[in-house]
């Protein structure tokens, strides 16, 4: 079907009001709305609904990365059998939560259930990012839970074979907890298991202000390994003008193939508002744009990327969802990334009349 770039999306047509095929994408957003282990706010599993939905409101072409659509965006069909295991899952884990809180031990077949449910799901992201990685697709994991990317990078680091692979990580949290709330694949262990796991991943943090004693202890203890830039550190830069450096610090720190996960609540709360953990402080959208902006102009090749962590306002209903901002933000963000992951493969940037005093 022929595209209208200057009309409304079609009522009905799929994320960017776009129907292109899988066959003929070079990119394909994964949608899983897996959300057993959240340990605050719930919601994230209605995230890659509300994305689609505020994607229509979104223009195909973009000041920063130009007309990514011509590459080819499809959305494939996810898993249909997760929303009953999402469900199962999440109940039994608040029956866990609610237990350790109080000071007991987590009932064991619930235990069970959620880790069994959590390995699952990291093994069919798994399965389906290793398929696009082997067709030369670029896989786009939209969560969910931040426990949902570990599929998805751990695909990555396997395409890679010895290369080595970084794992660009944008977030409010370390996600370094060995475990957490008694789940070993918690959102907050995330990251953890990536380094332990995959031996040829060099992670750098961007972003972090909520973080825990053992989180600190296990990045001191992985030099070479892991990079932290504490939203603490990172706070001086932003207010003097001097964000453009510290990116270049960043950069420098990853190797040529790239991973970036992002997770919503690494922006400043405003921009997501509804999300479940979220922490004063943190990225504008303009200064994380900036970071992948510079990031492709240094010659790295964003590999895959994944968006977590969006949950739309409670209150709206499911026809609603598209109106939500968390869904609006986490819509642009999603196009902006993908047009990024493009240009890091050579496709063309936008070429925009300047007005006088622009350089």
């Amino acid at each position: 079907m022929a595209i209208d770039v200057n009309g409304p999306a079609p009522k009905g047509s799929g994320l960017f009001g776009l129907d292109t095929p899988v066959a003929d994408a070079r990119v394909v957003v994964v949608p899983v709305p897996f959300q057993a282990t959240v340990s605050f706010a719930a919601g994230t599993a209605r995230g890659p609904a509300a994305v689609l939905a505020a994607s229509h409101q979104v223009d195909l072409l973009d000041a920063d990365v130009g007309r990514p659509f011509e590459g080819g965006i499809a959305q494939d069909a996810g898993f249909p059998w997760l929303p009953e295991l999402d469900r199962a899952a999440r109940q039994a884990a608040c029956r866990c939560i609610d237990a350790v809180t109080s000071g007991a031990a987590p009932p064991p077949a619930d235990a069970q259930l959620v880790e069994e449910a959590c390995l699952r799901v990291n093994r069919e992201v798994t399965e389906r990012c290793t398929a696009l990685l082997r067709d030369s697709r670029v896989p786009v994991v939209l969560g969910g839970d931040h426990s949902v990317s570990y599929g998805a990078i751990a695909a990555a680091a396997a395409a890679m074979g010895e290369r080595r692979l970084g794992v660009l990580h944008i977030d409010a949290h370390a996600d370094l907890r060995e475990a957490y709330e008694g789940f070993a694949w918690s959102h907050a262990s995330v990251m953890r298991n990536v380094v332990e796991r995959m031996p040829n991943v060099r992670l750098v943090q961007v972003g972090i202000r909520d973080f825990c004693d053992a989180e600190v202890d296990f990045i001191k203890a992985q030099p070479g390994r892991v990079t932290t830039y504490f939203d603490a550190h990172l706070r001086g830069a932003r207010l003097s003008g001097q964000w453009p450096t510290v990116c270049a610090a960043i950069i420098n720190e990853l190797p040529e193939n790239v991973y970036l996960t992002v997770d919503i609540d690494g922006l400043e709360p405003s921009q997501c508002p509804s999300t479940g953990t979220p922490v004063p402080g943190g990225l504008s959208f303009d200064e994380l744009v900036a970071l992948c902006d510079l990031l492709v102009h240094a010659g790295k090749r964003i590999v895959g990327l994944d968006v977590v962590e969006v949950a739309p306002d409670p209150a709206l209903a499911d026809d609603e969802l598209g109106s939500s901002w968390d869904a609006n933000v986490g819509a642009r963000l999603l196009y902006k990334l993908i047009g990024f992951a493009l240009l890091s493969r050579g496709a063309p940037r936008p070429d925009l009349p300047k007005a006088p005093g622009i350089r």
